[in-house]
């Protein structure tokens, strides 16, 4: 459901200042000879009145796939005024090509080209903005750096500024097994899916087939670079924040993977910025859950309008950023609407922010602490309840009650709160702790507990205990050596309920977030003053109060489209108890649609399960298998994807396996097999 458009609480609009029209399947060319696909809305006056340009480049399929979220925005900016442009990268949908891994510099010369290419069209006042989620939030910041004239300004929703220590590949030092290879499992398949026969004529089979056979799965590189190297550098605009001069407006959300990106983008850059953090999940604003959705396309337009067009819509005088403080909930996998409300600051780290320490006092969390310490010991099946990685807002996603993970970790209870405690940034864990192995992961929780017992997991971080010191120069631990380390946690506004009680929990596994490592460890950590949580206390500020509401959500039409295969998600863990094999199974079937527009049909279905056995971090194992189908009448195309991933005490191992079909005739088969030494993971 990725690519589906949910029913939210929005209104549909229908009338703009600007009429517009449609330019289907233009082809941008580049020096090399290579032809990028674009999806051009325009307003109609466009050729005489020339208009400023909004440009969204991914690898996701302009024709279909995104083709029902394209219609929501982008005749909408077009019907304010905007030339507005969906170009497929190269390698994917109808563009030329190859895409061999994410974010690679060649993406980024392409888009310098097609800025090129916008700025020299009889429609174009030479002023374009950059718009994108996830990988299209990516590449605006990245292509930002590259300090093109044309580019005036970026939205990047749901997108990092640092591709090691804040993707979906590796955090706080850590292997993320639930998302390395699910996320290259996905582009394996995606990138696999043909050009239209329609748009590319003969050619199309050819293309197709060499894509197949020279896209590489992206798990292998990936899993090469297992520290921060120049690898991940690239890309990563953490690096060099002064290459970023134009105006930024960075937006997420409490329950995406990639909110840690906005506060350290306010703090960082140095032009115009602003920030904006609601409940959401991955998604757009105007259609994202948890709700409440606010009138995101109109705060876009007054963007676009600042900065491409000249205007003073006076989003520049309002707080740098608004961020949304979630109320205490019972624990659920799936809210439509998150309780709360808006704040706004003026500045990053806020100054009306400051720390409360909460010492560990034997297994209480306390204000004053007595030095004992506690043993914490490895359970490999902790974790299963945490929900997924990064949530789209699918039911499932997010984690469940916490007592269910309560009992394979140790935990701290502090006291029930006599008034409401909001919080602010990023919480931490500072402790002292002694391993009894020289590899070991630190994962800690921290937790809404409310009168009845039940427990929402509010935040949560890791440190790979290897990589306290650096993520480049990795040293292994000295076992029964105390050290000194810091956890910092996801991002998080929270207000803690009068009653509810704050609650950490500390343990060496978080499977299947984390892959373990190939030992099992026990920690030893003291408690009194060299350990403790420290939580980043909000006062409410007068600002609050002058807010004004967001608009209500709007958008475009939505294209139509036949339901030709309901979606549904299911998502199940399994423990058996004869052979203590716990098993995570989480099956999405997207559905399958059919476009009244062009009249393609297309669908897919993802399965993924992590299985582990009790006492056997060795027994990690993740597979990922997907199906996909693109067709048109006749002309039907189906493909087959397998990834797994093992590991023993000094390699991990990767398959990969691609079938494709045309027509019910099986035309490609072929098996990908890596085995990679493990690198202080």
């Amino acid at each position: 459901m990725v690519f589906n458009v949910r029913e939210t609480n929005r209104t549909i609009r229908t009338t703009f200042p600007k009429k517009t029209k449609e330019l289907s399947n233009v082809m941008i060319p580049l020096s090399d000879g290579t032809q990028l696909a674009a999806h051009i809305w325009l307003p109609e006056d466009a050729e005489t009145t020339q208009v400023p340009a909004v440009l969204e480049y991914l690898p996701y399929r302009k024709n279909e796939f995104t083709a029902l979220r394209d219609s929501l925005r982008h005749p909408y900016f077009a019907g304010h005024g905007y030339a507005s442009i969906r170009v497929d990268i190269r390698g994917t949908g109808d563009s030329d090509g190859i895409l061999y891994d994410e974010y690679l510099k060649q993406e980024q010369d392409d888009a310098l080209e097609v800025l090129d290419w916008i700025a020299k069209q009889s429609w174009s006042t030479g002023s374009v903005g950059m718009i994108g989620k996830s990988w299209g939030g990516f590449n605006g910041l990245q292509i930002a750096a590259r300090q093109h004239p044309a580019l005036k300004a970026i939205i990047t929703l749901c997108s990092t500024d640092d591709r090691y220590a804040d993707d979906v590949h590796y955090k706080g030092g850590a292997m993320l097994a639930s998302d390395m290879l699910w996320w290259a499992s996905t582009m394996f398949a995606y990138n696999a899916r043909p050009q239209y026969p329609e748009v590319r004529g003969e050619s199309w089979r050819e293309n197709w087939l060499e894509r197949m056979e020279l896209t590489p799965p992206y798990a292998e590189e990936w899993v090469r670079h297992q520290r921060r190297d120049a690898y991940w550098k690239h890309g990563s605009v953490i690096e060099n924040y002064d290459d970023v001069t134009i105006p930024v407006f960075a937006v997420g959300g409490w329950a995406d993977g990639y909110t840690n990106a906005i506060p350290r983008l306010l703090t960082g850059l140095k032009g115009p910025k602003k920030g904006l953090i609601g409940p959401w999940a991955h998604e757009y604003p105007e259609m994202a859950v948890p709700g409440p959705q606010i009138g995101f396309l109109q705060e876009a337009v007054r963007w676009w309008d600042e900065w491409l067009k000249d205007e003073r819509t006076g989003i520049m005088d309002e707080p740098m950023v608004r961020v949304y403080m979630q109320d205490s909930v019972p624990p659920q996998t799936e809210y439509l609407c998150r309780p709360g409300h808006w704040v706004a600051e003026e500045q990053w780290p806020p100054a009306n922010v400051k720390e409360k320490q909460l010492f560990l006092n034997g297994k209480n969390l306390s204000e004053t602490a007595d030095g004992k310490e506690v043993i914490i010991s490895s359970v490999q099946q902790h974790g299963l309840y945490a929900g997924v990685f990064c949530p789209f807002g699918q039911p499932g996603d997010l984690p469940a009650d916490q007592r269910i993970e309560n009992g394979m970790a140790v935990v701290f209870d502090a006291a029930p709160v006599e008034k409401d405690k909001p919080i602010l940034g990023e919480p931490e864990f500072r402790c002292r702790i002694t391993s009894d192995k020289k590899a070991a992961h630190l994962v800690v929780r921290l937790n809404d507990v409310a009168p009845d017992g039940s427990s929402t997991r509010i935040t949560w971080g890791v440190l790979n205990l290897t990589h306290r010191d650096s993520d480049e120069n990795p040293s292994y631990l000295e076992p029964g050596k105390p050290y000194d380390v810091t956890v910092k946690m996801n991002v998080i506004g929270h207000t803690l309920q009068k009653g509810h009680h704050w609650q950490l929990a500390v343990s060496p596994n978080y499977w299947p977030h984390i892959w373990p490592f190939p030992e099992a460890v026990t920690f030893t950590v003291e408690t009194g003053e060299e350990t403790s949580l420290v939580l980043p206390l909000r006062n409410p500020t007068d600002l609050d109060k002058t807010l004004k509401p967001f608009a209500q959500a709007e958008t475009a039409e939505v294209l139509e489209k036949d339901i030709l295969r309901e979606a549904g998600r299911t998502r199940e863990v399994k423990q058996d108890a004869a052979t203590g094999v716990w098993t995570l199974d989480d099956f999405s079937d997207e559905g399958k649609r059919k476009l009244h527009s062009n009249g393609l049909e297309y669908g897919s279905t993802n399965r993924n399960v992590y299985t582990i056995r009790e006492n056997d971090p060795l027994s990690a194992r993740v597979e990922c298998d997907w199906t996909l189908s693109v067709g048109k009448g006749e002309w039907q195309t189906y493909l087959e994807t397998k990834s797994t991933m093992t590991a023993d005490e000094t390699h991990y191992y990767l398959m990969n396996e691609l079938k494709a079909w045309e027509n019910e005739k099986e035309v490609f088969h072929k098996k990908w097999e890596e085995k990679i030494e493990r690198d202080f993971t």
